[in-house]
């Protein structure tokens, strides 16, 4: 079994992939996108949204970490693709799931879900490009607005010579709503003949099991549930139990340490509040520390009440 941390925007940052390798049990890291439109991008857009080209394409824990491309021309993710191997991503994935309004409407993530050929020229023309040796995936929805393309979109992914695609089971019009439909995906897996990874609605071990049960599929993906339980994906493997609440504050000091650009003062706040709104699903603890701190705007008073 392999387990990935999943892209997710504006919260799995570099520092949160930092965090959540360090405790364990993750194989393979994706960025969040790179967004590609017309040109080829300096080599800064990499480095900010992946540091860690910077460390062999490794988080400091040794965990190796793909860029992931999102956007609508062929070329130019092909480009971009390019750069990004040559400056050390392990592999490149491609965004065809993205169900943000603001990037469906630029022609990017899911709405390309509606155009199986264009999916399967973009792939095409990344797998071309970037050496054989280099790995590259694709990650889709169910579909958009239903899951009559699904099979045709995966198809097309593999026909282009993706090395494995990653499946959401929902569409985009699902959006993040239970449940995950995981026994579409082994529908999926019986008309194509690339490794899928299966992703959605994993929160805890029953959960991986029964997405594996109901996918056919070994390899997982999982992203707010690490979010909600840092350790989950070591509790997946039966290496770990729950993670205590003691743990997970000494994570939220930790968290404080870091700097974004040498700017902690502005970056904790926000971070550390977004995150605690995941963690309540797990700690009833989490939801009393953000009500504690919910007004607080400096990171020193935030670090005195986690402490308490």
């Amino acid at each position: 079994m392999q387990i990935t941390l999943a892209p997710m925007e504006g919260v799995v940052d570099h520092l949160m992939r930092d965090m959540l390798t360090q405790v364990g049990g993750f194989d393979l890291c994706v960025t969040e996108f790179v967004r590609v439109v017309e040109l080829l991008l300096p080599k800064k857009v990499f480095y900010r949204l992946c540091p860690e080209l910077k460390n062999d394409g490794l988080t400091p824990s040794g965990v190796p970490v793909k860029v992931q491309l999102l956007g609508q021309h062929a070329n130019w993710l092909a480009e971009n693709a390019v750069r990004a191997i040559e400056m050390g991503s392990h592999g490149i994935d491609l965004n065809f799931g993205c169900p943000a309004k603001t990037v469906n409407k630029s022609k990017g993530g899911a709405i390309l879900l509606r155009e199986p050929e264009t999916i399967h020229q973009i792939v095409k023309a990344v797998r071309n490009a970037v050496p054989k040796e280099q790995p590259v995936s694709a990650k889709m929805r169910l579909g958009f607005d239903d899951t009559s393309l699904a099979i045709e979109n995966a198809q097309a992914i593999a026909d282009a010579g993706a090395d494995s695609l990653i499946i959401h089971a929902r569409t985009k019009v699902d959006g993040y709503k239970p449940p995950a439909y995981w026994n579409w995906i082994a529908k999926i897996k019986q008309q194509v003949d690339i490794p899928i990874v299966a992703n959605g609605e994993i929160w805890n071990a029953a959960d991986a099991l029964n997405c594996q049960q109901q996918s056919h599929c070994d390899n997982i993906m999982i992203g707010r549930g690490a979010l909600a339980l840092p350790n989950l994906a070591k509790v997946i493997r039966g290496q770990e139990g729950h993670m205590p609440w003691v743990q997970v504050k000494d994570l939220l000091v930790k968290y404080s340490g870091y700097e974004l650009f040498g700017d902690k003062g502005r970056y904790y706040p926000n971070r550390v509040k977004q995150w605690l709104g995941y963690l309540s699903r797990e700690y009833t603890e989490a939801q009393e520390l953000f009500d504690q701190i919910k007004r607080l705007r400096d990171s020193e008073s935030i670090l005195v009440e986690i402490q308490r």
